[in-house]
This record gives structure tokens, C-alpha cells and sequence, in this order.
């Protein structure tokens, strides 16, 4: 069976708590349940992990990458900075997709940029929780057909 890891950064925890115009009023817990229901579904272990702080997220990644098929990360205000998390993720050589709940594309210039997605499988923004649910269809999908 294959084990996922979904990673999610700096002020994700408050998910409902922050800007409703930007993130919804979904909280952490609910996506988490909601991609719990779907990988069910696929038949998938799903391993969730929320940290404010870049080594915790370093570290999570060391310990469990032996243990799992892919990566999806949603790495918040440490995607422009996270290259500690970024050398994690390039060392399991684990498939990786990004996502984030709001389209950085359309926000401030500074979110535009990210250390990780020149190196990841794909990224997706600016579909709410449900790219959470859409970036583990994918990253299902990827490790099946390169498997």
C-alpha cells in the first residue's frame, strides 16, 4: 500500500481563524479528514504533519520519507525560504507535489516564487482545500504509472 506524506507549514494550524478572502474558513483538521476520506478511497495511508518550524519539518521528513511513496507540502511563508526543507525533500527522491489554498500567483510578487516547485512533480493553487484532494489524485497516479 502505498503511504503518503502531507506536510503543512507556517499558520496552518490556523486555518479558520485566518483570511477567509484568501484561505476559507475550512480549518487544518477538516482538510485533513476530508483527504483522509478520499485516500481511503484510493486505498492509501496518509501521514499528516503540521510544524511553524523549518527543522521540525526537516526532521519529519528524514524520519518517515523510508517509509512512503510521495510527498505533498504545503510548505505556507517557507516556500520563497525553505531550502533546508527543500534539500529534505530532494534527498527521500521522493515524488513531490505542492499545494497552497490560495493562488500565490495572483497575490503579492514575493509569494510567486518557490524553492520547491522546479523540482517538484507539480503545484497546485488557488483551489481552496480541494487541492489538497486534487494533488493526491495526482501524486497517486504518478506513483502507480512510474512504479
Amino acid at each position: 500500500m502505498n503511504r503518503i506524506l502531507v506536510i503543512n507549514g507556517p499558520n496552518l494550524n490556523n486555518l479558520g481563524k485566518r483570511d477567509s478572502s484568501q484561505y476559507g474558513t475550512i480549518t487544518l483538521a477538516d482538510i485533513e479528514e476530508r483527504v483522509s476520506d478520499r485516500a481511503q478511497k484510493l486505498d492509501v495511508e496518509i501521514a499528516f504533519f503540521q510544524s511553524n518550524h523549518e527543522g521540525a519539518i526537516v526532521d519529519w521528513i528524514q524520519q518517515e520519507s523510508d517509509n512512503a511513496s510521495g510527498i505533498i507540502i504545503n510548505a505556507g511563508a517557507l516556500t520563497q525560504v525553505g531550502y533546508s526543507i527543500l534539500d529534505a525533500i530532494l534527498d527521500s527522491k521522493l515524488p513531490t507535489i505542492e499545494v497552497h489554498i490560495s493562488n500565490i500567483h495572483a497575490r503579492e510578487e514575493f509569494r510567486r516564487h518557490s524553492v520547491i516547485a522546479p523540482f517538484a512533480v507539480g503545484q497546485i493553487a488557488g483551489c481552496g482545500w480541494r487541492g489538497y484532494v486534487y494533488a493526491l489524485e495526482a501524486l497517486v497516479a504518478h506513483v502507480e504509472e512510474t512504479s
